[in-house]
């Protein structure tokens, strides 16, 4: 596995804002990063992307894409006014063994690994699509992207701030308008099979037993002390190993 560089990207402070989505509100390479709007993916959101992924497994995914596609943080120290301070680690995201925030590499916006990763998603989820639902015609990558991009930009009129694991959520779990999958189809008692999406939360569940206190909570805490680690370690687990 190759490490993950980056000119002085060693760490950042964020914020959790009334949407309950991590934001970036300083950061330590401000040459190359623009920190407007810029989201941050949370441990718990990326568990909830990672079940998505595992189902493109058997369609091609390629774990190696997923990640280079993002730069890895772990929590440092809690602020003043709310903001954390995360630190970068080298480490694999999809095989880390601690929770981890994933920062998504726009370096390059149109050719970068994030834009890869996008890509290569987008690909699968149509492959996934055409092989699950009985089109009359193949549907394409772009009648797919040209339905998100739309949706995207009545987001932007109406004022709603675009973050990182709503574009993915919304790649993963796309279906075209007038259809469903298997999954989403309802049962004789006129309830949706999985809209509990159980075997996610038991997975979210054993996280929040380790770490309750992480997101989103106004009274985020992190013991500073050794000696405090008894009452509570809102990290000392790690996530859940994942089959590549």
């Amino acid at each position: 596995m190759t490490k993950k560089t980056g000119p002085s990207l060693d760490w950042c402070e964020v914020r959790l804002s009334e949407d309950e989505n991590w934001w970036v509100s300083e950061i330590s390479d401000k040459e190359n990063w623009d920190i407007e709007d810029l989201g941050i993916i949370d441990p718990k959101q990326f568990l909830y992307i990672n079940e998505l992924l595992d189902s493109m497994n058997e369609f091609g995914l390629d774990s190696q894409i997923v990640d280079d596609a993002f730069f890895t943080f772990e929590i440092k120290e809690e602020l003043k006014g709310g903001k954390i301070k995360l630190e970068r680690v080298r480490d694999s995201l999809l095989k880390a063994e601690d929770l981890l925030f994933a920062l998504p590499d726009v370096l390059d916006e149109e050719k970068g690994p994030y834009a890869d990763f996008l890509n290569h998603i987008s690909q699968i989820r149509v492959t996934m699509l055409n092989d699950l639902v009985d089109f009359s015609e193949s549907y394409t990558q772009d009648e797919m992207e040209e339905v998100l991009s739309e949706k995207q930009n009545n987001d932007f009129l109406e004022g709603k701030r675009s973050h990182f694991s709503d574009e993915i959520i919304s790649i993963l779990e796309f279906v075209p308008e007038g259809y469903a999958l298997d999954d989403d189809i309802k049962d004789e008692d006129g309830e949706n099979k999985d809209d509990d999406y159980s075997d996610i939360e038991e997975e979210l569940v054993e996280v929040s037993d380790k770490e309750e206190k992480l997101l989103p909570n106004e009274d985020l805490k992190w013991e500073e002390d050794e000696e405090k680690e008894e009452e509570a370690t809102p990290y000392e687990g790690g996530a859940p190993d994942e089959e590549n």
